[in-house]
């Protein structure tokens, strides 16, 4: 008889070869099933009922999570309930006898707010990038530059190389989540910024952001940037333009998309640049027709 570890482990199988997820959420699911599996002490199927799911989740809501004794947050508490409702369907799918996926419910989560940067706000951080000299601020320059006319999430950014951006064209095709491919866009800013920063590149790293810091260049010179690089010099260049806002290369991505939305563009085709496999998700950013609301308001209520 399959044992249940054996039946996640069919389960990763099935979601990395079959559905095509990445390596990453791969490992995510498994972190997530092996949790409740090992936090139930489970050993088979028939453990695994409605009363033992609720009773993870209690425990998923009370347990504390930081030093400051903060708990989880909802979306975390979700994941798990995700892994394990894919995991039940699979079951399902094979003819296998278990819960029924279905009786789990995601926790409500409330409303999300986006943080974006206003033109001026994104206008001070380009000038005290201009402030810094030499390869790196070329360098940093064409990161914001990019991220901000491309929508690009950090991760993809710091994954891209040279042969992958055809400067002669306003497009290139780039690698998401899940492995899904999407086309993004150039500005004619993006394209500049880019184009003088690679003409001044004496390096042979494929990569196309990568450290010019003359400590680790021995080192690690062929290597790309990290995610956690982009951050700490975002962060570094909004508090040197006075913006005190919690900026990071996400609200670049949410500068974006807000600001392809606040000039007419539809919804639709914002989710298939950000690469969102649910419009919901890109719906979070539709608080920024708020001013149109009122601007139709205005013109066409109230008159007698």
């Amino acid at each position: 008889m399959v044992s249940l570890s054996q039946l996640v482990n069919q389960f990763l199988d099935y979601i990395e070869i079959e559905k095509g997820r990445s390596l990453k959420t791969r490992a995510n699911y498994h972190f997530y099933l092996h949790r409740f599996v090992d936090w139930g002490k489970l050993k088979s199927l028939r453990e695994i009922t409605p009363e033992k799911v609720r009773t993870f989740r209690l425990w998923l809501n009370r347990k504390v999570v930081g030093q400051q004794g903060e708990t989880m947050r909802s979306n975390t508490q979700n994941y798990h309930l995700i892994a394990l409702r894919a995991f039940l369907k699979y079951l399902a799918k094979r003819d296998i006898d278990c819960m029924a996926a279905e009786k789990i419910e995601l926790a409500k989560q409330p409303s999300r707010q986006v943080e974006f940067l206003e033109n001026d706000e994104l206008t001070r951080i380009l000038q005290a990038v201009r402030k810094t000299s030499g390869m790196i601020g070329l360098r940093d320059e064409a990161i914001v530059a990019t991220l901000f006319s491309t929508g690009l999430r950090v991760s993809e950014l710091t994954n891209l190389k040279i042969d992958s951006v055809n400067l002669k064209r306003d497009e290139f095709t780039v690698r998401g989540k899940g492995g899904k491919t999407r086309v993004v866009f150039l500005s004619d800013e993006a394209r500049a910024a880019l184009k003088q920063y690679l003409e001044k590149r004496v390096d042979a790293s494929p990569f196309l952001f990568v450290s010019h810091d003359r400590a680790k260049r021995g080192r690690k010179s062929s290597a790309s940037l990290t995610p956690r690089s982009v951050q700490r010099l975002i962060e570094r260049y909004a508090v040197a333009a006075g913006v005190t806002k919690q900026i990071s290369p996400h609200t670049l991505r949410h500068s974006f998309a807000t600001d392809l939305l606040r000039n007419g563009a539809d919804i639709r085709a914002v989710q298939t640049m950000l690469g969102h496999a649910s419009i919901t998700t890109t719906q979070v950013y539709t608080h920024v027709t708020d001013k149109q609301l009122r601007e139709v308001h205005k013109k066409f209520h109230g008159k007698v």
